[in-house]
């Protein structure tokens, strides 16, 4: 055996000869096959996919013969081989690796076609733990992984929708080195979303063992928690309680998803602004914003339904402090609209049972009316015990909230999506170079304004800066108006290139920008309604890239 170089600067198509195949969903998978047989591809697979792609007339190598080496441990091992992943990770625009391939006797693959276990669906059917942890895949994002690094020379495909692409780039010339950077982008992400779910689902597992113990034990021995994230996805971060001191941090949940970075920040303005007042109040909060605060000397209920009032459009998805028990009256209230945190000193009778209704809302219960300024002690002054990592002030940005301390690792573009080559165009035509240099210093630009925040750029410089918004349309109105009245009266935003700092949860924010006469935008992406935000873009022929990659700045 020989191995060349197919790929040359690797700027080349990349004829497809070798495929490795292993899914867990089979959807397509019998037609992938015999287009990829029928173009003249070798397939190695595993298991119950070897068996499939046989049973459909088409011949198939199983890896265990690659490998010389049995599938074990109840399926646990039977990828993980140098044969496999040297296959994989060879780049083959190195002479280097290509003599390793040919004294090793490894025959590289060119395509790589793995989906993982179902494990967000395990979990949802109500497994058991051990059932859980048996659904966590472990060779197969170690395959998409190698083969999304190694893009250069390797194609990956985790989508069965992208099936019909796969068969015809077979049957062609192949991919060439964008298609495989698209590729190798949607694999990093799906590989992503992977872990999180597992580290959300193993995080909840331990919350609710901890929840078992005792609330003196749980002071005691959990005094630092590890949270999902920070203000983005690609910042790590944790709080650190200050045992017996009360407030936001020391909040008791009584319903809902744990609580986020984001999360106890708003949590922690609405606590705030909520206890201000000496009267009956509730604060709405968005962005660390308020978006209404209203109080009343009849009831908490009618507090609650003259802050909603303020601004109900922004309240959707807004968190809600109040300094009173909230009663049922103000639940059914609340139960109307879509609310992520709601948190007071008491609740009435039935108020929770109301609110519980709404499956993912987090209710939290305050025992410590103290703000932060009472609380910006140090541990040691509180309890006498514990001292908080002040020596990670270096490394970590902070935050104090009431009883305790947020800490979260800087956002300095350290996330794949920073960079403009991992982009995905989702609509319109792709940009030419001076187009795509706006867009990116857009994009490093609106990391240092406020959430919510939209930028407008032209040669590099801003024209139009919306920041701190409640709701984006408000952000992307400002920077529009921004643009076009501070510049001697010349309609800047018209022919402007613009970015979002976090995706468009509906079409009407890109289209405030689209009606201006923006021409290309970039934004993270990722939410429920992309559709639609895509759709607006295409109708108005305007290039739209996703980075995969926000970045919050409350």
């Amino acid at each position: 055996m020989t191995v060349e170089n197919t790929q040359g600067s690797g700027t080349q198509q990349t004829k497809i000869t070798r495929a490795l195949i292993s899914v867990y969903d089979k959807t397509g998978l019998e037609d992938l096959a015999r287009g990829l047989a029928k173009a003249g591809v070798e397939i190695v697979s595993t298991g119950s996919t070897a068996k499939v792609i046989a049973d459909a007339g088409v011949e198939v190598t199983p890896v265990e013969n690659v490998t010389e080496f049995p599938e074990c441990f109840d399926g646990r091992v039977k990828t993980l081989h140098p044969r496999v992943h040297g296959g994989i990770l060879a780049d083959r625009t190195k002479q280097k690796h290509r003599d390793q391939l040919n004294e090793l006797g490894i025959a590289p693959f060119d395509l790589v076609v793995v989906n993982l276990y179902p494990f967000e669906e395990t979990v949802a059917s109500g497994a058991n733990v051990q059932e859980c942890i048996e659904k966590i895949d472990i060779g197969g994002p170690a395959m998409v992984r190698a083969a999304a690094k190694n893009h250069d020379s390797v194609a990956v495909v985790v989508d069965p929708a992208n099936y019909d692409v796969v068969q015809r780039a077979a049957a062609g010339a192949g991919f060439s080195l964008e298609e495989r950077r698209q590729l190798a982008l949607e694999a990093f992400t799906h590989t992503s979303k992977y872990d999180l779910a597992v580290s959300s689902w193993m995080l909840a597992e331990l919350v609710a063992e901890a929840e078992e113990k005792s609330e003196s034990e749980l002071a005691q021995d959990v005094p630092t928690t590890q949270l999902r994230y920070g203000e983005n996805p690609h910042q790590a971060a944790y709080l650190e309680r200050i045992p017996g001191a009360g407030g936001v941090a020391n909040a008791k949940q009584l319903h809902g998803k744990e609580m986020s970075f984001n999360n106890y920040q708003d949590a922690e303005a609405a606590w705030r602004a909520a206890h201000d007042h000496q009267r009956a109040c509730v604060a709405i909060i968005k962005h660390a914003n308020p978006c209404g605060i209203a109080v009343s000397d009849e009831s908490i209920a009618q507090a609650h339904s003259r802050a909603h009032a303020c601004d109900p459009v922004s309240a959707f998805g807004g968190v809600i402090a109040t300094n009173r028990p909230v009663s049922v009256e103000m639940a059914h209230q609340v139960a109307e609209v879509f609310t992520e945190v709601i948190l007071a000193p008491g609740y009435e009778d039935g108020a929770v049972e109301v609110l519980q209704r709404k499956k993912n809302i987090r209710i939290l219960q305050v025992e410590d009316a103290s703000l932060v300024d009472d609380s910006q002690q140090t541990a040691s002054d509180a309890s006498g015990e514990q001292q908080l990592s002040a020596d990670n002030a270096g490394s970590w940005d902070s935050k104090v909230i009431s009883g305790g301390v947020l800490f979260q690792e800087p956002d300095r573009y350290q996330a794949d999506g920073d960079q403009a080559e991992n982009w995905k165009l989702v609509a319109g035509a792709a940009v030419d170079d001076e187009v795509l240099a706006d867009l990116e210093f857009a994009w490093r630009a609106v990391r240092s304004v406020k959430s919510n925040a939209i930028v407008l750029s032209r040669e590099s410089a801003t024209v139009g800066v919306g920041m701190g918004q409640v709701n984006r349309v408000d952000s992307a109105r400002l920077a529009v108006e921004r643009a076009n009245t501070l510049g001697d009266d010349e309609q800047r935003a018209n022919g402007s290139v613009a970015a979002s700092d976090a995706f468009f949860p509906f079409a009407d924010g890109l289209e405030v920008l689209l009606d201006a006469g923006v021409k290309a935008v970039v934004s993270p992406g990722g939410s429920i309604r992309d559709e639609e935000v895509i759709a607006a873009a295409e109708k108005a022929g305007v290039a739209l890239y996703f980075t995969g990659t926000r970045h919050f700045f409350h």
